[in-house]
């Protein structure tokens, strides 16, 4: 086979994966319960909304969001999607493997955010099951060297409902021929007020987590973990978020108090005094970024909404972030033939 040949060849295939990309076409997906209501998107895998009564049986959407899909595919503050391959920081946007140092897109003040610069937020998942009373199955294929990583990688992520008023979540990875970093994260806002109804500074969090990850002025760990006593971000018992609160945000991963002997544990809960809604947050993973939407100035968001600081919590569980960098850290690294798994559970009631 001449090289000009081959050339050939492989621009075709090429072009042949990108046209398959661009036939995926963007759909709008139901789960539906009672009077509990979701709605998601193949577009990042995305939840758009929650629809869930409060304890006067009123109904609102307690996920904050946009109404076209364009503002989602402009999206700069990861609204519902589903994140990866490593959500969080990687410092300096680089990590050695195996002996290999890999260069990843330096999206975030000279550092790799949420997977880079178009990470798995902003590509269009195939959908292999969907039943409105249960459940959708998204799936994702990530190729070899996608945003700097190593290897081909299958993902999924099913969203289900369980019982009355319960969102399940279940993320899934398989490397197919390269060791690889995995971490994936699941980052909805949530206002249990309803998603206009303002700041969430009077909102009630307690979160199990009794140590922290601090980190630098770009938010990248500095390898120490401490304990959050004495400190604004003691949530171990139920707090206003107003009361802790310092210089307008939280940003921090939190390592979660475990209990081995189940399957998932309780990883936080919040409750809103209004409204009377509350959401428990139960993981299978060691960490959980608490973030109070800091970054938000004037966002246009669905229905009309302006979303400025403070108009969300993001609980998003996950591995610790940079730990591709922290030999320490729990590892991230997922081999072929080694399964990723990272269950979440949330529990919304009234009263």
């Amino acid at each position: 086979m001449s090289k000009i040949f081959l050339l050939c060849f492989l621009a075709g295939l090429l072009l042949l994966v990108q046209a398959h990309e661009h036939d995926k076409k963007i759909r709008f997906y139901e789960l539906k319960r009672g009077d509990f209501r979701l709605n998601l998107t193949n577009y990042g895998a995305t939840i758009i909304s929650v629809i869930t009564p409060d304890k006067h049986g009123k109904l609102a959407d307690i996920v904050l969001g946009y109404d076209s899909i364009d503002s989602y595919k402009n999206d700069a503050v990861y609204f519902g999607a589903l994140i990866g391959r490593v959500a969080n920081r990687i410092g300096g946007a680089k990590f050695t493997l195996d002996g290999k140092t890999y260069k990843l897109p330096a999206n975030d003040h000279g550092n790799t955010l949420h997977g880079g610069a178009r990470g798995f937020s902003d590509v269009v998942w195939s959908v292999k099951s969907h039943k409105k009373r249960s459940h959708v199955t998204f799936t994702y294929v990530s190729f070899e060297n996608e945003q700097g990583f190593p290897g081909k990688l299958k993902v999924s992520v099913t969203y289900m409902l369980i019982g009355t008023r319960e969102l399940g979540v279940r993320m899934i990875a398989k490397p197919v021929d390269k060791a690889t970093p995995v971490n994936l994260a699941q980052h909805t806002y949530w206002n249990l007020g309803g998603h206009n109804s303002g700041d969430i500074l009077s909102h009630i969090v307690q979160i199990f987590g009794s140590y922290i990850t601090p980190v630098d002025k770009l938010l990248i760990p500095t390898g120490e973990i401490i304990s959050v006593k004495g400190t604004p971000y003691d949530f171990l018992e139920p707090k206003k978020v107003r009361s802790q609160i310092q210089e307008g945000l939280y940003d921090m991963n939190y390592v979660l108090d475990k209990s081995f002997q189940k399957h998932l544990s309780k990883a936080a809960v919040v409750r809103d005094p209004v409204s009377g809604r509350k959401m428990e947050l139960w993981s299978n993973q060691l960490g959980l970024q608490f973030y109070t939407s800091g970054q938000l100035n004037a966002t246009k968001g669905k229905d009309g909404a302006i979303y400025n600081k403070h108009s969300g919590i993001a609980l998003e569980t996950q591995g610790f972030p940079d730990s591709v960098n922290y030999p320490y850290f729990p590892s991230q690294i997922v081999k072929p033939g080694e399964i990723y798994k990272h269950n979440m559970l949330y529990k919304f009631t009234a009263r």
